[in-house]
């Protein structure tokens, strides 16, 4: 994988939030999918991380955002932990990963990562936490390889042109947005492989 990445380990992160805002909007959800190589060398989803989160003090919650993702922030039954709980929840499997694999961090591949990036990187601010696994600007965009591939930026549409079932009722959770992601990044990663064989044997 180290050698794949240039020391990267992709990890296929997607956020639910309460805004658009990573600053003062409260981030809900986050989940985080590993990608591995099985015996063929090729690339398949690995293990799934996620949490439920309580906005943090003084959060905004924008009503038209949770009315989109269907979030209720206080339900009880959400069992949702603080964000330095949730965080950690995260980094240290993904820690882990980045070890097993012989990387140097961990890459957020992401449909438009910029934005649970920033979500992300706001989350590990007020937090405090200084091991922050995940390069601090760098992604992989599935929307712009979707549209290198299959002619789709949309996730749903990208998922129908790849062949991956897709399921509209589930979407905008945390957890099915990002494992679906993941399915995306590794089939548009192996078909190029498949199309170009030995094109990464002489790492530059």
């Amino acid at each position: 994988m180290s050698n794949r990445f240039r020391g990267f380990l992709p990890v296929v992160v997607d956020v639910e939030t309460a805004g658009f805002n990573a600053k003062t909007d409260a981030l809900l959800e986050i989940a985080a999918v590993t990608v591995v190589f099985n015996e063929e060398r090729r690339l398949t989803v690995g293990e799934t991380y996620s949490t439920h989160i309580q906005p943090f003090p003084g959060a905004n919650l924008d009503k038209t955002s949770l009315a989109f993702n269907g979030i209720d922030p206080h339900h009880p039954f959400r069992f949702a932990v603080s964000e330095f709980d949730a965080l950690k929840t995260i980094f240290e499997p993904i820690r882990a990963a980045v070890n097993e694999q012989a990387c140097t961090r961990a890459i957020l591949v992401g449909h438009n990562p910029a934005f649970d990036l920033a979500f992300l990187n706001a989350a590990v601010q007020r937090s405090g936490i200084k091991r922050n696994p995940f390069h601090q600007f760098s992604t992989f965009d599935t929307v712009t390889l979707a549209g290198l591939a299959f002619g789709q930026t949309v996730l749903a549409r990208a998922m129908i042109a790849a062949g991956i079932e897709w399921n509209n009722d589930h979407a905008h959770s945390a957890k099915y947005d990002a494992e679906k992601t993941a399915q995306l990044f590794c089939k548009i990663v192996n078909m190029w492989g498949e199309a170009f064989p030995g094109c990464l044997e002489q790492p530059l």
